[in-house]
């Protein structure tokens, strides 16, 4: 192993041998034995600088003059000048303030490390013959079944089929909520089943399923720069020579050597050069831990200048599945008309059909034991039958009028008003009597208009909302949910011109959506945010990806995105303030080689301890 490898292997130990002789240095001195003091820190000084020697030496192998490089002219020089106390102290400093970075960004990326320990690495194969195999997960095919028992890790993505369980998906969603899976359900790597015993057919294996892609996801965000670490990294190019210059001015005009080595140790750039990397570290990272995987600095960066939200609807700001969203009843007894609807649709598959029948079990309306006599479905217009001696039509106006059943003025209304709201109405009469109307609709997501408001609240100016469905259900939604700006009907290349307008006015724009449909928006926006639940394609096409279809992780990704902007602007001000604050020190004769250090040392911790709150960043809840 190369001597450098060795040195750079050691780098903690050096720095506590370092630690060790300066103590054994400064007792030299105090117990009046000046060649022990002296050969300690010497030693000391010679050990400490040999690591920071070879970074230098290393970086301007690849013509980069930094930190390292100012650092060490500066001990070459404190050595010259036989300034022993100084050369140790400076060494000491800038390795100690190095092992404090490094742990403190460890500690910020360890979202990325509690993901990849998470990361299942064998899985329990069936075979044709019924035995189970334990298998390297990276050895599963797609089309393998998979047996997970209680307490077990889902090694693959997949769909159920056999058992049912309770999947704990927090690795996959951030929710810790535990969540019922059973047949024909999917589920992804990584997650844990809490209870039953479940068999999986793989459809995705290895580097391809969730899991992987969210590990791969928040690996290559935190490693790509914002636009405030591009320009420090230009700025720090430039801004080491100057320094060096500046030194060596120093030292002709006033003809004081040790006055040029201070400068070259206190105009390092250590803070500047640290402060906006880990403040992106631990935004991104604190995004991984909250479900919300932004990809990267310079998205982070374009995301807290958005000042306008552009929604699909379906999916989006609607859960894209139709539910009972209103009953309106006319009969003594409330459930009868649902419970013979129900028996009725549990024939259909139609899905205003499902939406009446899970409705109708999700309230324990009993249904399944009612006898059908007869039926007879009328195209366009609905259902006929005998149900338990009665005359039963589920349908619509049509099936009414057919069966001359006339509705009250008051009913008339109750539909209409329904009809408004963009629900498709089932109107249900029994013997001749309507007794409900009941409206199926695409149901709007949870808390949506609490977190809209919170978003606006944080900044944005303008909620607009891109749809393919009809004028009437997206003016309701919008409505309902304060949405500026609305837009129906529309295709996908009609989305994507609205979006380029929208630019075109100069606004920053980010678009939310979950559908293959939605994926030309989303790239075209400024930021494109997919729904977790979404299509692959929107989702590989994003910026930030929301695991769980929440607006309360849209909320925390736009508020954390502004957090870690204002958060990498502190940094860069307490850096450059550093650096001035100890020139000014220096030139009036308040600061001296090793006090600067111990302020430049100090001035990276601060600026990493600051970066630190954002690890606990949370939103303010919605109300």
């Amino acid at each position: 192993m190369k001597f450098e490898q060795v040195v750079q292997k050691n780098i903690n130990p050096i720095t506590w041998t370092s630690a060790a002789l300066i103590v054994i240095g400064f007792l030299g001195e105090m117990m009046g034995s000046q060649g022990l003091s002296t050969a300690a820190l010497v030693i000391a000084s010679i050990i400490a600088a040999t690591p920071i020697i070879i970074r230098a030496v290393e970086a301007l192998k690849v013509r980069v003059i930094g930190i390292e490089l100012l650092v060490s002219i500066a001990v070459i020089g404190a050595f010259v000048i036989q300034e022993f106390n100084e050369s140790t102290i400076v060494t000491f400093l800038f390795l100690f303030g190095s092992f404090l970075e490094a742990k403190t960004l460890a500690k910020t990326r360890e979202s990325i490390k509690t993901l990849t320990e998470m990361a299942p690495t064998t899985a329990e194969v069936v075979q044709d013959d019924g035995s189970v195999i334990a298998t390297d997960v990276d050895d599963v095919d797609e089309g393998d079944v998979v047996l997970v028992k209680t307490g077990g890790q889902v090694p693959i993505d997949g769909d159920i089929v056999e058992g049912s369980g309770y999947l704990n998906e927090a690795s996959v969603t951030g929710e810790s909520k535990l969540v019922t899976k059973q047949v024909d359900d999917g589920v992804f790597s990584g997650t844990i089943l809490d209870n039953g015993t479940l068999k999986i057919k793989a459809t995705k294996v290895g580097d391809d399923t969730t899991f992987a892609k969210i590990v791969e996801l928040v690996e290559d965000a935190q490693d790509t720069k914002s636009h405030a670490e591009k320009f420090i990294d230009q700025f720090a190019k430039y801004y080491t020579p100057a320094v060096l210059v500046l030194a060596v001015l120093v030292g002709l005009i006033s003809r004081d050597f040790k006055l040029a080595i201070t400068v070259l140790v206190l105009g390092c750039p250590g803070a500047l050069v640290i402060g906006a990397p880990v403040s992106n570290v631990a935004g991104i990272g604190n995004g991984a831990k909250n479900g919300v995987l932004i990809k990267g600095g310079e998205v982070v960066d374009t995301f807290a200048k958005v000042d306008t939200l552009v929604f699909d609807k379906t999916g989006t700001l609607t859960k894209g599945n139709t539910e009972v969203s209103a009953i309106k009843n006319y009969a003594a007894d409330q459930t009868q008309g649902l419970a013979l609807a129900a028996k009725l649709e549990s024939q259909s598959d139609h899905p205003l059909g499902k939406a009446i029948t899970t409705y109708a079990t999700q309230n324990n309306v009993d249904y399944q034991n009612l006898t059908i006599a007869s039926n007879n479905t009328v195209k366009g217009q609905g259902i006929e039958a005998e149900i338990e001696q009665h005359q039963v039509l589920v349908g619509n106006l049509k099936l009414m009028a057919a069966n001359h059943v006339q509705l009250t003025p008051n009913q008339a209304t109750d539909l209409k008003e329904l009809q408004e709201t963009g629900s498709s109405t089932v109107i249900v009469a029994v013997d001749q009597q309507v007794q409900q109307i009941i409206g199926v609709s695409d149901v709007i997501r949870d808390n949506v208009k609490e977190n809209l408001a919170a978003l606006k609240r944080l900044g944005i100016k303008k909620l607009v909302m891109l749809t393919g469905d009809n004028e009437i259900t997206a003016n309701y939604v919008a409505k309902k949910l304060g949405i500026d700006e609305v837009h129906a009907n529309l295709l996908p290349e009609n989305k994507v011109t609205f979006v380029k307008q929208l630019k075109a006015e100069g606004r920053k724009v980010a678009f939310v959506g979950d559908g293959i449909n939605d994926s030309p928006s989303i790239a075209t926006a400024d930021i494109g945010i997919a729904m977790g639940g979404g299509t692959d394609v929107a989702i590989e096409t994003s910026d930030i990806v929301l695991m769980q279809s929440s607006f309360q992780e849209l909320v925390h990704a736009y508020g954390l995105a502004k957090k870690t902007v204002a958060n990498t602007r502190q940094n860069i001000v307490i850096a450059i303030g550093t650096v001035v604050f100890l020139l000014i020190g220096l030139i009036f004769g308040y600061i001296y080689m090793a006090s600067g250090m111990f302020v430049h040392e100090a001035s990276i911790l601060v600026v990493i301890f600051n970066a630190m709150r954002l690890i606990r960043y949370q939103p303010a809840r919605t109300k």
